[in-house]
């Protein structure tokens, strides 16, 4: 299968601001969730932090989703700073135990599934893409006129989607959460570890 039609199945157009931008106009915002660890909780602040997030989701008037993703730790960057400083290093006693460091953290994460989880609340706007008074505005005055309402268009969604995300964050702050927008890199970043899962076992080279 060719490159181009695999992107055929991937529904994102562009990734701008931070934003992802779907083929069919839609809008997706991606905040990056803290976790909470309820066993470090008492009753009383498990009841609190509950309540606190069901009056968060009772009060949107707009669907989000919410991804777990659960991925196995990736030593590569680790290890490849041990072989760094493995490399540097003059002494020789200090360039066995980094060795044998090495090799003790490789055996241990082989032996162990250790698991990495991040959370993200994904925020959509799906505004209304059709206009009449727009179409035949754009058809009448050419090409530049049409580039211009579609940076005026997509600026009116993208306040309306940070408006969305601003509330998200707002819930969930006062639900103990915290929380952090992605920009485009690590949205990028994010969209290709999902479509290349294969790329975390591939070694990283050392220079």
């Amino acid at each position: 299968m060719s490159k181009n039609a695999t992107q055929e199945f991937v529904p994102i157009d562009d990734i701008r601001d931070g934003i992802v931008i779907l083929k069919d106009g839609g809008m997706r915002g991606i905040l990056m969730a803290s976790s909470i660890n309820f066993s470090l909780k008492s009753d009383d602040e498990r009841r609190a932090i509950l309540l606190q997030f069901q009056d968060f989701l009772n009060s949107l008037d707009f669907s989000i989703q919410i991804l777990a993703q659960s991925r196995k730790l990736d030593i590569r960057p680790y290890i490849a700073l041990l072989e760094g400083r493995y490399k540097e290093q003059t002494n020789d006693l200090m360039k066995i135990q980094i060795e044998q460091y090495m090799e003790f953290i490789k055996s241990f994460t082989e032996s162990t599934n250790i698991m990495t989880k991040n959370f993200f609340i994904v925020v959509p706007y799906d505004a209304a893409i059709i206009s009449t008074k727009r179409n035949i505005f754009s058809s009448i005055s050419g090409k530049k006129e049409s580039q211009e309402t579609k940076e005026e268009n997509f600026e009116e969604k993208k306040n309306q989607l940070e408006q969305r995300m601003g509330v998200v964050e707002q819930g969930l702050v006062r639900s103990g959460v915290r929380v952090a927008k992605l920009g485009t890199d690590e949205v990028i970043e994010l969209f290709y570890k999902i479509f290349n899962p294969g790329e975390s076992e591939k070694p990283i080279k050392i220079k």
